[in-house]
């Protein structure tokens, strides 16, 4: 989550969605915001103990709890903003992510289809890199009774242009996007599904599907 009082606006980092890019982007604006010192402060702060204190929002923090931290006056006239991904294609990205950063995790995990089934098993214990990239992206954008609380949803797929909106609306002008954490080549998300695991991400993150408009193209 990236908040800028200078400039008004809220980002919502959802992992896996070009959010490293839109942050990367938009922090040199933060060096401008008057209150830029206090909170890096707060976020060194947060470093030292562990982000064991209140003391900043976490990277990828859902929106709720800007909700419930910020004033009312002040949330609401934020423009509050998230970029949002094709859940399959999200899936095909965290098995390549895992592979290269995280391979200790993969042990006896040697195809795609059986990392979806381990993922997506209620039973397995948790672990944070499987069950970051399998929360709801649509429970970062909602309040607890399913409301919307964001003014523009980006989609992954027209990232740039997406971006381009989102800097007007906060009334600068279009900045470069770098190519943060960039996947090595890799084939079309379809080809990586079969019907049962196609089926499996369906299931799982309807709600994105229905709330973002989303389909197995």
């Amino acid at each position: 989550m990236l908040l800028s009082l200078k400039y008004n606006f809220l980002f919502v980092h959802i992992a896996k969605t070009g959010g490293t890019s839109v942050r990367a982007a938009l922090q040199p604006l933060r060096w401008r915001d008057p209150m830029y010192l206090p909170q890096f402060i707060c976020s060194r702060l947060s470093h030292m103990t562990g982000h064991r204190i209140g003391s900043k929002f976490p990277r990828h923090a859902k929106i709720i709890a800007a909700r419930e931290m910020l004033p009312q006056d002040f949330f609401d006239g934020l423009f509050k903003f998230v970029f949002v991904r094709n859940p399959w294609d999200l899936q095909v990205s965290s098995w390549h992510h895992v592979q290269k950063e995280h391979p200790q995790l993969l042990r006896g995990i040697d195809s795609f289809a059986e990392f979806i089934r381990v993922k997506l098993d209620p039973e397995r214990p948790y672990d944070y890199i499987f069950d970051t990239s399998i929360q709801l992206q649509s429970d970062f954008v909602k309040d607890l009774h399913g409301n919307v609380l964001v003014d523009f949803i980006g989609h992954y797929e027209s990232l740039a242009e997406d971006f381009e909106e989102a800097c007007r609306r906060i009334g600068i002008a279009p900045r470069p996007l770098p190519h943060k954490r960039k996947a090595a080549s890799r084939d079309d998300y379809r080809r990586y599904y079969d019907d049962v695991t196609r089926d499996l991400v369906a299931r799982h993150f309807s709600d994105d599907i229905t709330t973002f408009g989303y389909e197995f193209e």
